[in-house]
């Protein structure tokens, strides 16, 4: 029996309300679950397995420390100081605590890396003049690509989208995004005529199907074999670390970003629920700006 049901019922009633009220992904949820077992087997070991009530911020502060002596990552660490934060914030809510244990735990400073991102022109080569099969699974690998540029979606929220999130009449598409939080978003003309040509080729080749994007085979996309393919065709083009769908969200906002978009536009766009998430493509931009003062102004 897992210490969720044995120790702590309120961890499981945590999760549910996670589950049910705020509708985090399953995945999210795991991550929770394993933070708080995690904390409260050190508990258990560590100090007689105390109440609730009776956890103090030393207790949080010992399980801190022993994780950075086994080279937990701090980013890491953060993550699960933000599990318990949030799980005391709920029992706080929810009347069974009066003050949280964490108000006095500080955690590890991390540096925030800026996003990496592919340049304009390359981007611009990618889809002006490298080739793609003209087959079914090169006219879905380029359209892909092009929609991940276009709209900065997510990997998920992109091979989720159904035939009937497109609306051609308003060239837009309605996403899912983390915690099934809908936005709507705006597509080009081009695109939206892509997309047209797109299902009505595919309604000849299949039925039954509701994704808007299938494979060669005439299944739904899958994570792995997009992620495949975005990196292949990234590796054509550019040379940074880094070569997947997440980079082409990060390219999307970035050069939105450097032509003038404004930071709340950028933040409607990737689905953020706060500008603090956005605010790291203002990089770029900042570099832009400094780079345009140093040829233009004469004390410079």
């Amino acid at each position: 029996m897992s210490i969720t049901k044995q120790y702590h019922p309120e961890i499981q009633s945590f999760l549910d309300y996670l589950q049910f009220e705020k509708r985090y992904s399953l995945h999210t949820i795991e991550a929770y679950r394993n933070d708080l077992e995690q904390f409260f087997l050190f508990l258990v070991d560590s100090f007689d397995s105390p109440e609730i009530s009776k956890i103090l911020p030393t207790f949080i502060r010992t399980w801190l420390a022993s994780l950075k002596s086994d080279d937990i990552s701090s980013k890491s660490i953060n993550r699960k100081a933000s599990s318990l934060k949030s799980f005391f914030k709920y029992l706080m809510k929810m009347g069974k605590l009066e003050v949280s244990p964490m108000i006095t735990v500080h955690t590890p400073k991390i540096n925030k890396r800026l996003p990496e991102f592919v340049l304009e022109d390359d981007m611009q080569t990618l889809f002006n003049h490298i080739e793609f099969p003209d087959d079914w699974k090169g006219k879905t690998e380029r359209l892909v690509l092009l929609l991940f540029y276009s709209t900065g979606m997510r990997l998920t929220e992109l091979i989720t989208i159904k035939e009937g999130d497109v609306d051609y009449s308003k060239s837009q598409i309605k996403v899912l995004g983390k915690g099934n939080k809908e936005r709507i978003v705006p597509i080009s003309t081009e695109m939206r005529d892509s997309l047209k040509e797109y299902v009505a080729e595919k309604s000849v080749q299949i039925e039954g199907i509701t994704n808007l994007f299938i494979d060669e085979k005439g299944k739904a996309l899958q994570q792995r074999k997009v992620y495949t393919f975005v990196n292949q065709y990234l590796s054509t083009i550019t040379t940074i670390k880094k070569k997947s769908p997440h980079i082409l969200r990060h390219s999307f906002a970035t050069h939105l970003m450097n032509n003038g978009a404004s930071l709340n536009a950028v933040k409607e766009l990737l689905g953020h629920s706060s500008l603090a998430s956005t605010q790291v493509y203002t990089h770029n931009t900042i570099d832009k700006l400094k780079d345009i003062f140093k040829k233009a102004h004469p004390k410079a």
